[in-house]
């Protein structure tokens, strides 16, 4: 791997992974065009990249991390357990799902879900509107629909937005519980990971390996802020209209 395709990775995996788009369709689709193989120094590039990413949001939500912020923490793990026991007892079954036919699917499965929820929730007050409000049941099923992000091009912010949206959040709320909950969730998957394959990182170059890491840092970072001014004027449905363009690109180009 050189440098320009780390830099690249590197910001997608920043740009991507809190917005309800799919960063592992990104990377996947991304890899592809780039010309890149799946092979163990790539997987372990991915891990690194999404460490940088967990440290985002630490970053950006550092004052939640006291225990005054206890409850909400016990209702992320709460949210946590249903995609971990799936993806546990599944995680076979799901790498094989990994397809560019898929991804593209749904991408445009997503986006439609996306316009449908918009037009639902348009005439409802949100219940909560912040994080403090939010009850245990609440937050089991937004680890509930957190579940669909296990099929490939599903996006995980994606799905824990849609179902928090359902039960009752404001956009703002359901974002932020998006970001907080990808930490359980990323650092279960960036853990597993380096169990498996921490041998891989011993003849990896480590300069595209810092350089991917910082880009995906700085590039999460600035995202996720962007992303919450975005949503304090505006709605999903951008996001709605991106994932069904972009998964017919991808269907086009790949016949």
């Amino acid at each position: 791997m050189d440098l320009i395709q780390s830099i690249i990775l590197g910001l997608v995996e920043g740009v991507t992974e809190f917005l309800p788009i799919s960063s592992t369709g990104h990377m996947i689709v991304v890899s592809q065009w780039l010309g890149m193989q799946q092979t163990s120094g790539t997987k372990a590039f991915e891990v690194i990249i999404q460490l940088a990413a967990i440290l985002a949001v630490v970053a950006n939500y550092k004052e939640r991390f006291t225990f005054k912020h206890t409850r909400l923490w016990i209702q992320l793990f709460v949210a946590f357990l249903p995609v971990a026991i799936i993806g546990f007892l599944f995680r076979h079954q799901i790498k094989d799902m990994f397809s560019v036919t898929i991804v593209a699917t749904m991408f445009i499965v997503g986006g439609v879900i996306f316009l449908i929820t918009e037009r639902v929730i348009k005439d409802k007050t949100p219940k909560v509107v912040e994080l403090d409000d939010l009850s245990f049941k609440q937050a089991l099923w937004i680890g509930i629909a957190q579940v669909f992000a296990l099929i490939p091009g599903t996006s995980r912010a994606g799905a824990t937005i849609v179902g928090a949206l359902y039960v009752g959040l404001s956009r703002k709320a359901s974002a932020e519980f998006s970001f907080l909950l990808a930490l359980p969730v990323m650092i279960a998957a960036s853990g597993y990971d380096l169990l498996s394959s921490y041998k891989d990182f011993a003849n990896e170059q480590w300069i595209p390996l810092l350089v991917g890491f910082v880009v995906a840092f700085i590039s999460a970072y600035v995202v996720m802020r962007l992303f919450m001014s975005f949503l304090q004027r505006f709605t999903f449905v951008a996001f709605g209209w991106y994932r069904i363009l972009f998964g017919v690109l991808i269907l086009v180009t790949a016949h």
